[in-house]
């Protein structure tokens, strides 16, 4: 399934409260006619919404909704976890500043387009819904054809609900996001009503549909597995239901019906031409060159390639710069694990800093890091010294916008190769850094890990000792390893290693943490992870603290401090005030 179709229902477009929440024109057009879904009750018209309401997988719609809802999660969830900074400089696309700096503004427009985003996905799917139902009933549907495009439908609903319920539900004062099903009444629509249950029920329906769907792009029963497992690990800690959905997709497949399991290089994972490899359990589909003038593309991530002086990948824009912290990650010892102690259960990994070019000119000499690292440090992150996919060695400050302001690194796993220009990429637009390098909302380490969580919080088996190793082992792959331009040699002293047991549930915990920050760094999923810990304030408060003593900290984190009230983002303002007061703060 392309990206290519974004199917606009004018009569049930917006959702619930975002009718004119992004713009004040709407309110002043009059409709010259409505679309009767009556009209889309067939076979066709009712695909044609539901690939319409897969459309928004990706956080994006032609119609107001571009990089600042993107599903990706690179600032609600990547950013605001400390993984990356903006980037760029002080001044560019400013909402993202109170972002990283845990200052949430209820009028953030930021937060209000990724609200808009989300319930605009919900009003798609109850369109494909209600209109499935009127299809059956005049006998254009047969009840197998309705039955799997309800449960796609209703899949992808509960996702979007629970996209919304992680950015905003706080159960210490109850307030939730409204649950909006094909036949609700917005006047009846509050946040007070705990829908975790009507989530679950909605994701437990993908469960029933089979493993090949024909096509890359359609959920499938493994796909709606790992999204209820998550589920129930987010929103009611039952980690034995999670660990047995998880077991049985790990034997599952992608909605192709390939059997998925780990790619066996892990920079491949990242390779556009691998976007739905055996890794991919399932990658939300971008094109390019298609008529569509990049819409169908990474527009999502457009604004996340290094700034190099006299061409770069994409052209634009050097946001999105990892942290040192980050980088420091990395860092093994002589037993090539982690700077981390399991028994004591204390970090030490910052102890030594990664050697950085940070005010060094790319005419002065620089001394690379010689110190053990992960190799999975440079598939992911761009440094001085070291190779970048083909586009030669990252040379320091002129990759780098501001480095006075961002620091000394650039983002790299979703950034395409030099010899994947004009292929991968959308040509004649403003920027190549609309691509074919669909986002991985699945993909099957990131089930590995959850799947050993499961075992460590019900302490059970090896308390997923063996599924921690098996993604470390991959990392020790020498093929895989970024290698000196030449090819002669590992770019960096790559050393990692196997843990050899878990004495405790609780050392297992760790490990298993800190093994999701190395493998899906960058990736989205950071401050969610640590939401689920109930780690929010105490870890990011212990990586701030020291992000603050950086040359570039001032600038980016003077004024930053965390509290409980930072594991969640206010309810925008605008939805507020749309909704005449049945929506409450949740602060």
């Amino acid at each position: 399934m392309k990206h290519t179709l974004k199917v606009p229902v004018i009569a049930v477009m917006a959702g619930l409260f975002c009718i004119g929440a992004c713009t004040e024109e709407f309110l002043e057009i009059t409709p010259t006619g409505l679309l009767d879904e009556a009209v889309l009750a067939t076979y066709e018209g009712v695909d044609a919404l539901l690939i319409g309401a897969y459309s928004m997988l990706d956080g994006v719609a032609a119609d107001g909704f571009g990089w600042d809802a993107t599903t990706s999660g690179w600032v609600l969830g990547s950013i605001r976890g400390m993984e990356a900074n903006k980037g760029t400089d002080s001044g560019d696309s400013s909402p993202i500043n109170p972002i990283q700096n845990y200052v949430d503004y209820p009028t953030n427009p930021l937060l209000n387009i990724k609200w808009c985003a989300c319930y605009e996905g919900i009003s798609r799917c109850n369109a494909a819904i209600r209109t499935a139902l009127t299809a059956l009933d005049a006998g254009t549907l047969s009840t197998g054809e309705y039955d799997s495009m309800v449960r796609q439908a209703r899949t992808l609903r509960g996702f979007y609900h629970f996209e919304a319920w992680r950015l905003w539900a706080d159960r210490t004062s109850n307030t939730f996001v409204p649950y909006v099903h094909e036949n609700s009444d917005p006047d009846d629509l509050t946040n007070l009503e705990d829908i975790r249950t009507l989530i679950l029920e909605d994701l437990t329906s993908g469960t029933m549909l089979p493993l090949d769907m024909g096509q890359v792009g359609r959920f499938n029963r493994t796909v709606s597995q790992v999204l209820l497992a998550k589920a129930l690990m987010q929103m009611t800690g039952d980690f034995a239901t999670a660990g047995d959905l998880l077991e049985d997709a790990l034997n599952g497949t992608n909605p192709a019906g390939q059997k998925a399991a780990l790619e066996p290089r892990y920079g491949d994972i990242f390779d556009i031409e691998y976007r739905n490899g055996t890794e991919s359990i399932y990658t939300v589909q971008y094109s390019v060159n298609d008529g569509s003038g990049g819409w169908n593309g990474g527009w999502g991530e457009v604004l996340n390639f290094p700034y190099k002086s006299g061409g770069s990948p994409g052209g634009c824009c050097g946001f999105f710069n990892p942290t040192q912290d980050f980088v420091n990650s990395f860092r093994t010892n002589a037993n090539g694990l982690p700077f981390i102690d399991l028994a004591a259960g204390t970090y030490s990994y910052n102890e030594e800093m990664v050697t950085n070019d940070q005010g060094i000119a790319i005419d002065e000499p620089y001394t690379e890091y010689a110190g053990r690292l992960d190799p999975r440090l440079d598939w992911t992150v761009g440094r001085r010294g070291i190779p970048y996919w083909d586009w030669g060695i990252h040379t320091g400050q002129d990759w780098i916008r501001d480095q006075t302001y961002s620091g000394p690194y650039s983002p790299k796993k979703q950034v395409y190769k030099k010899s994947q220009e004009g292929t991968y990429t959308e040509v004649g637009n403003w920027t190549s850094g609309y691509t074919a390098n669909g986002y991985r909302l699945i993909r099957y380490a990131d089930v590995v890990l959850l799947h050993a969580e499961c075992m460590a919080m019900t302490n059970d088996g090896d308390l997923g000792l063996a599924d921690v190793n098996s993604i470390r082992n991959r990392a020790t792959n020498p093929a895989g390893f970024v290698m000196e331009d030449d090819g002669s040699a590992p770019a960096a002293n790559y050393a990692i290693g196997l843990y050899p047991s878990f004495a405790s549930a609780d050392e297992a915990m760790m490990a298993i943490r800190f093994e999701r920050k190395l493998e899906l760094g960058q990736e989205g999923h950071r401050y969610y992870d640590l939401q689920r810990w109930g780690e929010v304030e105490s870890s990011l408060s212990r990586i701030l603290a020291y992000e603050k003593t950086m040359p570039w900290g001032s600038a980016l984190y003077g004024y930053a401090s965390l509290g409980p009230e930072d594991v969640n983002f206010p309810i925008p303002q605008r939805q507020i005030d749309l909704s005449k007061g049945r929506l409450v703060q949740n602060r």
